[in-house]
């Protein structure tokens, strides 16, 4: 029998890759070359020509047609490799450093270390950590391409590397680790990797389930453990335990999705529930195992066995069996008294009848395990109480029994729509249109009226799922508070929209109102119209005495959500970035005029055009105050998997992200930093209104919906089965920008490589600048990048996609247009602006080429520029000719299946979609 390394011809695993080995001398591309050799050895008996198509020496589009399929899937594979070895030697870089005695930059360690450091008061710090409240969102945002199937295979690979690096093992323990790191690498060769049907909302949810139970639920105590570490080195600081609290949109999310019901929704919220219970019961398992500690030995308090009887007497018949099975042990006897009541939680949730009750809530859960360590710790047992008990006390105070909080998300418009239909059955006569006076006037009216006797039989199925979705709000919240977020109001453009929202979260909590806090509702103002109108918006919402009351009975805070998304479709990356920072200041003042505490939501995405950045960097980029410990922000897509999809990996973000927060919240609220106040703003405004000028004239020029239609695959996108949601939002061709999401106008641009979402009208802006203020402001422009935390983000991240967009394979892409001379007119004014943008960031930086000092990323995007080629060749080639086989109604499933799975590898190469 051959062996599997005389089979695959591995190279013998290097000790240089052992975690043992001081970073300085173990090379960086060690576990990649593991990764491809492993690849090239399991793909060698499928396609013979492999290893020329991972190094890009042989085209993929140059391959006979009956093996380029293979080759996709090949390719597709190494970009995937790339990323979990990416991911694993980051990890191992983060415990280097630690191990060194260094803290990681970024970390919750070195951020209370600089602020130490920098003389900030221990009483400063207290109330920062006090404060500390960090949301992470979930969403389905129809970017991420891999099935749950792919997402499994790469978290073993993650674990085969782990198992395989990082001890020393024997030659025969050695080669069993290989052999099982060749098993997933071929499993994850031969397996599809295109959906064959669109996923529907709850499969969805299954998959944003699948990160709490593989990754989450258990990384979230070491997370916790790492904040309490860091602050365990300042005398008298406690810091929160439950700073972090997760979100979801999946199965809320019905913006443009008519496939968010409302039995849909109530589907969704019980799985997160049922999730979160079921998560307990390993824990308590382990803990009944483990907590053997006797009577004999070391008698527990009386506080305690007054605690356990309590309990006991909550279990009906199941009391014997409790107090018969573990005579002696009231440790192990108290776990199973909570694994009772658990256990009855989800019975009850079924319907069925126990004599065992319940948990009425969370809280009381955890109550009970926190009852536990404390006995544990008089007992003279506090490491188990410390590293058995606390774990689940902090999760359970995170997770609760909802595992995260459902955000429900509709739009302004279909709102509006379904109380115009209801003041009409209601009035008798056709209600006023929204946006008129006569429509405020009828919203007031009745906000101050009583709540009406509404006939739903008589309403459009529309207009009743919106009144049944606020009662199913209503009913959830009183079950479990935590179960439910925020109603996320997209598209809002004025008061009225909002109080409309307010209209009917009074209405459908009726008689109850009052005896819970109001349902939260969160304004998205999204595009740069809206975003300059938001603090006049929120200023009448706060006016009225109505919704004042609300606000102040929900602690006088008022949640906004800011679109990163729409802002830059609607006015290009510099201009949406400042708007975005200006609507922020403003929105924080009007906050502090009516003695409300405004607090931000960024709907950033993965790439940099939907606001995707290094968190520590794009969060310390944000105005002075406005973060003030608290902070949320979607995790959308692709980027889900890509943050969470092993342990490390997790946590290394998660606490990127909290720490950023942190860091942001120990600076002065009301030390204004220099590109928020005098010459830096007036430039800034300047820069944004000049970008904003030469972008808004590309869009709205003649036949440039075309070109982007037709040079981009931004139509087959539809085909590729990875969403539940619709492309657009009201199902229409699109005439315009605006009835085109965000999401795929991004993803189309990166398939082409143009990405002037990333970088469009900062050439012209800085250009005309500089020709009109001559040196001096060029001279402002270098201080600018010197000392303004965002405009070095802005310049540095469309540097960064400057050098991932590449104008050769654009022009391949521009002879798609039909209009020849249109598309070239088109492109040229891309290309000329491309060349402008290069020149004066080059100018700004003084270097001699883009991305020069960003080596790893350079790196990383040069060593797959090569495959990417053919690639992209390939795809535009099986675009013309599905394209023309389409008209004719003979396209083959052959060429749409490469065609699609082209869109998957170029963007698995380039590492983000939208």
């Amino acid at each position: 029998m051959v062996s599997t390394e005389a089979q695959y011809r591995l190279p013998t695993l290097a000790a240089s890759a052992a975690e043992t080995v001081p970073c300085g001398e173990r090379g960086p591309s060690d576990i990649l070359a593991l990764l491809k050799s492993s690849l090239i050895g399991v793909g060698r008996q499928h396609l013979p020509e492999i290893a020329g198509v991972l190094d890009g020496s042989v085209p993929v589009n140059e391959l006979p047609e009956e093996r380029r399929f293979l080759a996709l899937q090949g390719l597709g594979a190494w970009h995937q490799l790339i990323a979990i070895g990416q991911e694993f030697e980051t990890s191992l870089e983060r415990r280097l450093t630690e191990r060194s005695g260094n803290a990681t930059p970024g970390g919750f360690t070195d951020v209370l270390k600089r602020a130490a450091a920098k003389g900030v008061a221990h009483t400063s710090i207290a109330t920062a950590l006090d404060r500390l409240a960090v949301g992470p969102t979930m969403t389905a945002h129809p970017t991420e391409t891999k099935r749950v199937t792919v997402l499994e295979i790469h978290r073993r690979i993650y674990r085969r590397l782990t198992d395989l690096v990082t001890r020393e093992w024997s030659p025969h323990e050695e080669e069993a680790f290989r052999e099982a790191l060749l098993a997933e690498i071929e499993l994850l060769w031969l397996t599809g990797e295109l959906r064959l049907e669109k996923p529907s909302v709850l499969q969805e949810v299954d998959w944003g389930i699948h990160f709490f139970d593989e990754i989450l639920f258990e990384a979230l105590p070491t997370l916790v453990d790492r904040l309490l570490h860091a602050a365990g080195e300042y005398d008298g600081i406690a810091p929160p335990s439950g700073f972090l609290h997760f979100s979801s949109w999946i199965g809320g999310d019905r913006d443009g999705n008519p496939n968010v019901t409302t039995e849909v929704t109530r589907a969704a919220l019980a799985r997160y529930r049922l999730t979160a219970l079921n998560s307990y019961r390993a824990p308590l398992k382990a803990l009944m195992r483990d907590l053997s500690i006797g009577v004999s030995v070391t008698p527990p308090s009386s506080g305690f066995l007054e605690a356990l009887d309590a309990l006991l007497a909550q279990c009906g018949s199941e009391r014997m069996r409790i107090e018969s099975r573990n005579p002696g042990e009231p440790f192990r006897q108290y776990v199973a008294t909570l694994l009772a009541r658990l256990d009855a939680t989800c019975a009850n949730d079924r319907g069925e009848s126990t004599d065992v009750a319940p948990f009425a809530r969370s809280r009381e859960f955890a109550a009970n395990v926190q009852i536990l360590g404390n006995a544990l710790r008089d007992a003279g047992a506090p490491a188990a109480a410390l590293r058995k008990v606390l774990p689940l006390e902090m999760r359970i105070r995170t997770f609760g029994f909802h595992t995260v909080s459902l955000d429900i998300r509709q739009n302004a418009t279909v709102v509006n729509t379904a109380l115009a239909e209801i003041f009409t059955m209601i009035d008798g006569y056709s209600s006023p249109r929204p946006g008129t006076r006569e429509w405020t006037e009828r919203l007031t009216l009745a906000h101050d009226g009583p709540v009406p006797d509404i006939d739903r039989v008589r309403l459009s199925r529309q207009s009743r799922d919106i009144l049944d979705l606020f009662d199913l709000l209503t009913e959830a919240r009183r079950r479990d508070p935590e179960a439910v977020g925020a109603f996320i109001l997209s598209m809002t453009t004025s008061a009225d929209d909002l109080l409309a929202v307010y209209l009917l979260v009074g209405w459908s909590a009726g008689p109850a109102f009052g005896t819970m806090p109001p349902l939260p509702v969160v304004p998205l103002f999204e595009t740069i119209e809206d975003l300059r109108a938001a603090p006049d918006i929120l200023s009448t919402v706060f006016s009225h005495r109505a919704v004042r009351r609300l606000i102040r009975e929900a602690g006088d805070r008022q949640e906004v959500m800011l679109g990163y998304s729409d802002s830059n479709k609607d006015g290009g990356f510099l201009s949406s970035n400042w708007e975005l920072a200006k609507a922020q200041t403003a929105l924080r003042r009007i906050g502090q005029k009516f003695r409300i505490e405004v607090s931000f939501f960024h709907g950033r995405g993965g790439s940099v055009s939907r606001g995707g950045a290094p968190a520590g960097r794009a969060i310390a980029a944000q105005p002075a105050g406005t973060v003030n410990g608290r902070l949320r922000v979607t995790e959308q897509g692709e980027i889900v998997s890509a943050k969470f999809a092993n342990r490390g990996t997790a946590l290394q973000n998660l606490e990127s992200l909290a720490a950023a927060v942190l860091a942001h919240t120990l600076e002065p609220a009301d030390s204004a930093r220099p590109d928020e106040t005098g010459e830096f703003s007036e430039a800034f405004e300047a820069l944004s209104g000049l970008s904003h000028v030469k972008y808004i004239d590309l869009v709205t020029k003649p036949g440039f919906i075309n070109y982007f239609t037709e040079a981009s695959p931004v139509e087959e996108l539809s085909l590729l089965k990875i969403g539940s949601r619709p492309a657009r939002r009201f199902g229409s061709t699109p005439r315009d920008l605006g009835d085109l999401r965000a999401i795929p106008w991004v993803f189309a641009w990166s398939q082409n490589r143009h990405m002037l979402t990333g970088w469009y009208g900062i050439g012209t802006a800085l250009s005309s600048f500089t020709r009109v203020r001559g040196e001096t402001g060029y001279a402002l422009l270098r201080k600018m990048y010197e000392t303004s935390r965002l405009f070095r983000l802005v310049i540095d991240e469309a540097e960064k996609i400057l050098f991932q967009s590449d104008l050769a394979i654009a022009e391949h892409y521009s002879t798609l247009v039909q209009d020849q001379c249109g598309g070239r007119r088109i492109f040229d004014m891309i290309a000329e602006e491309h060349r402008l943008t290069r020149d004066m960031i080059l100018s700004l930086t003084q270097e001699e080429g883009l991305c020069l000092r960003f080596p790893v990323f350079r790196s990383q995007q040069d060593a797959v520029r090569t495959q990417m080629d053919g690639l992209h060749r390939l795809q535009v080639d099986l675009l013309r000719k599905v394209r023309s086989d389409r008209e004719t109604g003979i396209a083959r499933s052959e060429d749409i299946d490469a065609l699609l799975m082209t869109i998957h590898v170029i963007s698995g190469g380039l590492g983000w979609t939208g």
